[in-house]
């Protein structure tokens, strides 16, 4: 069995390059989860998904790369959904997946595995279940991690976040829509 420092460890190195991505540096000035920003919520769901897979046995049957880069980038929508003035993210829970995907496909080359679990990953609000055994993977480590994340005391003494460096910013997603138009 995998101990902590060696499941983020396997997160790290097969997850760098979404990691490392400068688009990725957005998620660390949005709050997701009562204190936690959307990218510690996102390596915590790798960190979780690879913990599951190795205490479930399923390392034969995982692409542990696809599971990794699936779980960083499965809340990939790049904007704070808690401050909306226009009420365009009231319904974030069903969109944003296919929010997240749209992103993830302008920065990466994903494969059908990594798709899918994206996609997927709010199951069973969004009512398709994941295709592959890494998207129940994503999902159920989601689930555990928000449900942590946002019944935790820190939550009531979280810091305000500086905001997002407008070279990095992205407004509703319409320049990005019309490049893929393209």
């Amino acid at each position: 069995m995998l101990a902590r420092q060696r499941i983020r460890e396997i997160v790290h190195e097969y997850g760098r390059d979404v990691l490392d991505h400068e688009r990725m540096r957005i998620e660390k000035h949005c709050y997701q989860h009562g204190a936690v920003t959307t990218f510690e919520h996102s390596v915590r769901v790798a960190c979780l998904a690879v913990y599951f897979a190795d205490r479930l046995h399923l390392w034969r049957h995982v692409d542990l790369r696809s599971l990794i880069r699936a779980a960083l980038l499965h809340d990939y929508f790049l904007y704070d959904w808690h401050y909306d003035g226009d009420g365009s993210h009231k319904l974030h829970g069903f969109t944003h997946p296919r929010r997240a995907l749209t992103n993830a496909l302008h920065d990466f080359d994903l494969n059908p595995v990594e798709r899918d679990s994206i996609l997927r990953h709010m199951f069973p609000l969004t009512p398709v279940p994941p295709r592959y055994i890494e998207g129940y993977l994503v999902t159920m480590a989601d689930k555990i991690s928000a449900t942590r994340e946002t019944f935790s005391m820190a939550r009531f003494s979280k810091p305000q976040l500086a905001p997002v460096p407008d070279r990095l910013a992205l407004t509703d997603g319409s320049e990005h829509q019309e490049e893929t138009a393209r």
